[in-house]
């Protein structure tokens, strides 16, 4: 028989992407089709190369084909991908930017942060991060960066910071301006003034993803952040305790609030449980059990997952490497998962808000 690439988008078009509950055709995620003799090849381009169903749509692919057309085509097929955006975030270059809050101190915000950063850039995707704490800055030390001090440049007239890249991604921290030792004894406007310069003034070249890593509560930082860029989505994290979840009640009604207005991706559950390097089987609830998964529903958020509690957490953020690094396969596993999730819902979410089907060539 003599393929033709009318015959291949018609069998395709019976693949269906499934979070987006459209066709692949009409999606135009098919792309680059060539044809030689009973050869075939096709680039198939997802919506973030994060996508945890990757392999699924392969797979639907090959067997549409087979089924359709012939079995007996010798089907090549490049999973590619082009991140989706929706609008100007106000930093040139950068397609979404992810907001990480929680509303309570000490549950483990900026491991969190870290983590997905890494994650997502583990997955293929360019990837920043910005420690937006003034108060209190995480990512040198959890980074190994401390006494790391960012360039400059002059460029018409005007200042730009150069991020310090590490592990393949691209951080900013006030930590990297001031001295460790030093608290800073700084008012609303000039916090404000900062969070916006390492925005403003960074040069971050092409990202897909930019980390804000928020502080606690729900102060100055939070409303300039949310007010001053357009946010993708929030992602929240909290631990099962009552008292956690209470504040994080707080912090997700505040981002829910007509003048600010940011989706929430979901909710994140750290210290789900505590499990012993000597028996990774077992799983201790000395926090109570549950109470992630209680506030997502509570709020129509999809649950992103558990993170347990295990000492490699603390050890390799004190040590410089993040734990996503450090090849123990349940955090691995832990942080890539719910990096895969967060990915998915932003294509989700900018799928649904783009209201056409040309969200993936934006």
């Amino acid at each position: 028989m003599q393929l033709n690439k009318e015959q291949v988008l018609q069998a395709l078009g019976n693949v269906e992407e499934p979070d987006l509950k459209k066709d692949l055709v009409t999606l135009n995620m098919i792309q680059d089709i060539h044809i030689d003799g009973n050869k075939l090849s096709f680039a198939v381009v997802l919506t973030t190369p994060a996508c945890p169903l990757k392999g699924l749509i392969e797979n639907a692919c090959r067997n549409a084909i087979s089924h359709f057309i012939s079995p007996e085509i010798e089907v090549t097929i490049n999973m590619t991908s082009q991140v989706t955006t929706l609008k100007n975030t106000g930093v040139p270059g950068v397609k979404n930017i992810i907001a990480v809050a929680s509303g309570k101190g000490g549950v483990g915000k900026s491991t969190v942060a870290a983590n997905l950063a890494l994650g997502l850039s583990a997955l293929g995707a360019k990837v920043g991060l910005i420690d937006a704490d003034i108060y209190g800055p995480s990512v040198p030390i959890m980074f190994g960066l401390q006494g790391a001090r960012p360039k400059a440049t002059q460029e018409n007239g005007k200042t730009r910071i150069e991020p310090v890249e590490k592990y393949g991604i691209k951080l900013l921290s006030i930590g990297f301006f001031t001295d460790p030792n030093q608290p800073v004894p700084w008012r609303g406007p000039m916090v404000s003034t900062a969070v916006k310069q390492l925005f403003n003034d960074a040069d971050w070249g092409d990202l897909d993803y930019l980390v804000v890593d928020l502080p606690p509560g729900t102060g100055d930082i939070h409303i300039t952040v949310t007010q001053s860029f357009p946010i993708t989505g929030a992602v929240i994290v909290t631990t099962p305790q009552d008292v956690a979840l209470a504040d994080a009640k707080k912090g997700v009604s505040m981002l829910m609030m007509e003048s600010i207005n940011v989706p929430i991706l979901g909710v994140i559950e750290n210290m789900s449980y505590f499990t012993p390097a000597e028996l990774p089987e077992n799983k201790y609830y000395i926090f109570g059990q549950g109470g992630g998964l209680k506030l997502a529903n509570l709020i129509g958020a999809p649950f992103l997952g558990e993170i347990p509690l295990v000492k490699s957490i603390s050890e390799s953020g004190d040590a410089g490497t993040p734990v996503v690094l450090s090849g123990d396969g349940i955090m691995d596993i832990a942080f890539k998962d719910i990096a895969e999730r967060v990915a998915q819902q932003i294509s989700i979410n900018n799928a649904k808000a783009s209201n056409n089907t040309d969200v993936i060539n934006r």
